[in-house]
């Protein structure tokens, strides 16, 4: 716009007023002009700062992935080291850490070890006698002595007793020392002869002498045979097929069917045993349960690759132990049920969901496994890289949890009573420490790496892993029913499979008399020996009360 001077003004008013009128048009158009400029302008730094808003987003969510990718790569990376270390490392869950190396383990053993120095002094002959650490005898162990011996006696000759200065030696002592001798298997056939009896004059009804029952009648199958055929498959982990091929080098046939069958119609006898086996166990106050898988072939409306499950029951009494194997075609809670009716006392178990319900139930009080906790921080230890001489948190986690194991080695010969005292002096305080160290921890470790995983299993399951405090009774752990589980997993190895829902059935019920009888101290094979002999007589309850592992006399049958 063309700027007026004050000479090029007009001199009248009505050129003045259309010069006035045709500069505030220009001033008009400029500033609607400048008003579209200043909206665009407007517009284009929204426009800008919308693209930034969406750019700054997509920056945090490619922040937000990357994490979660890292996070992944780590997970992944643990998890396929742990395989790694599971399929090519020891197996063994032996802590390789050095005490020393966890100043607050250490801090604890010396209060510990003051604590017992105090207590010493009440009774000090039976506090050394435990925590003596005893001899082991080194070299040869003596073959036991209830064993046959063979005699052979070895002399001098005449000429060797006559000593150089021409005397006759003089018989002081001997040297005795021994060798074992196995004799194969010694097949022996017993041959039954009844006697019969007829009236020769009136030629009336012939009478034959009667014979024992028999474990398995119109067979010729033995107790003895039967025992033998049941301890080497479920004890001696043999199966029937090779029991097949070593009867057929003895040069007797008998076809695994055959012995199939017998172990089938053999667990049935033993059927009156285990119920009343079942019945002590349910009244016991403290059962301890597992479960493992099993595959049966020819089991109606599932196919043959279909998982099945043995489970596992055991008292927790040392006293009159019971072990119990079932067997289900399900893993679910409804099992639990059908094995716990009204079940009331304590429950020990690992972290599986199914026995949550029961474990919530009135009158049951749900106890877990520090064993699983324990072997959870010890997988997290071996796949993290540490310095040289220092401990991973996952190697704290161990320390720490090593040191109520310790206690508990130390007490496992006290009373109940006893053992509850000292685990409310010693245990108590440490799982405080425990408590403290986790809260500290947890919230610093990814959710999802082993060690995160480990924490959270603590975490969640602390209430039942430090219930075993509330009695001395209690164990710290499930281990006893996992080693009572391992001979049928060593077993699986061999047989691989069960062939039907009957011969799954036959083989918990064998189990079951095998490991009790283990339990309880006897030899399986005497124990079932008497059994075959004796179940088929037995006519009441006090009989079959007779059989029982913790009633019945075995001659030299310690296991």
């Amino acid at each position: 716009m063309k700027t007026l001077d004050t000479h090029d003004l007009p001199g009248n008013a009505d050129a003045l007023k259309t010069l006035f009128l045709e500069q505030q048009s220009h001033w008009l158009e400029n500033l609607l002009s400048s008003q579209n400029h200043i909206k665009k302008t407007q517009n284009h730094l929204q426009d800008v700062q919308k693209n930034h808003e969406e750019l700054q987003q997509q920056y945090i969510s490619l922040q937000e992935n990357q994490a979660h990718l890292l996070e992944q790569i780590e997970y992944y990376q643990a998890a396929f080291l742990l395989l790694q270390k599971k399929r090519f490392g020891k197996s063994s869950e032996k802590d390789t850490h050095q005490g020393e190396l966890f100043d607050e383990v250490e801090q604890a053993e010396e209060q510990e070890q003051e604590s017992t120095e105090a207590e010493s002094q009440a009774n000090l002959t039976s506090e050394n006698t435990v925590s003596k650490k005893r001899k082991v005898k080194r070299g040869r162990k003596p073959l036991p002595a209830h064993f046959h011996r063979e005699i052979r006696e070895y002399d001098l000759s005449d000429a060797e007793k006559h000593c150089e200065c021409g005397c006759l030696k003089q018989f002081i002592s001997e040297s005795v020392s021994e060798q074992l001798k196995i004799i194969p298997a010694s097949i022996h056939v017993i041959q039954h002869r009844r006697k019969k009896y007829a009236c020769t004059q009136c030629e009336g009804q012939i009478k034959i002498a009667s014979m024992p029952a028999q474990p398995i009648p119109k067979s010729n199958a033995s107790p003895e045979l039967l025992a033998y055929i049941a301890v080497s498959k479920y004890q001696d982990a043999l199966p029937l097929y090779r029991q097949e091929a070593i009867f057929k080098r003895l040069g007797i046939h008998l076809p695994r069917n055959t012995l199939a069958n017998w172990m089938i119609k053999g667990s049935e006898l033993l059927q009156p045993l285990y119920n009343l086996l079942q019945d002590r166990l349910l009244s016991s106050g403290y059962v301890q349960m597992d479960e493992t898988p099993v595959q049966v072939l020819s089991e109606p409306g599932r196919e043959a690759s279909t998982k099945s499950y043995m489970w596992v029951r055991k008292t927790g009494d040392p006293e009159q132990s019971v072990i119990l194997f079932d067997y289900f075609p399900s893993r679910a809670g409804a099992v639990i049920e059908t094995l716990l009716p009204d079940y009331q006392g304590f429950l020990q178990t690992d972290d599986y969901g199914g026995y949550h319900r029961k474990g919530e139930q009135p009158g049951v009080h749900h106890l877990g496994c520090l064993a699983h906790a324990r072997r959870k921080f010890i997988e997290a230890d071996k796949i993290t890289k540490t310095p040289k001489g220092k401990l991973s948190k996952a190697g704290m986690g161990v320390q720490l949890i090593k040191k109520l194991y310790a206690i508990e080695q130390r007490i496992k010969d006290k009373t109940p009573e006893e053992k509850y005292q000292h685990r409310q002096r010693e245990s108590r305080p440490h799982w405080n420490k425990i408590r403290t160290w986790l809260e500290d921890a947890l919230p610093k470790i990814l959710p999802k790496s082993p060690l995160g995983k480990a924490l959270a299993y603590l975490h969640k399951n602390w209430s039942k892993l430090t219930r075993y405090l509330e009695d001395g009774r209690l164990n710290i752990d499930n281990n006893l029913t996992e080693n009572a589980i391992r001979p049928f997993v060593v077993g699986r190895k061999n047989w691989l499979f069960a062939c039907s829902p009957k011969g799954a059935r036959s083989s918990a019920m064998l189990y079951s008399v095998i490991e009790t009888a283990k339990a309880n101290g006897l030899d399986p094979y005497a124990y079932l020996k008497i059994l075959f002999e004796k179940l088929p007589a037995a006519q009441n309850l006090e009989d079959y009360e007779q059989l029982l592992p913790w009633t019945v006399q075995i001659s030299g049958g310690t296991a």
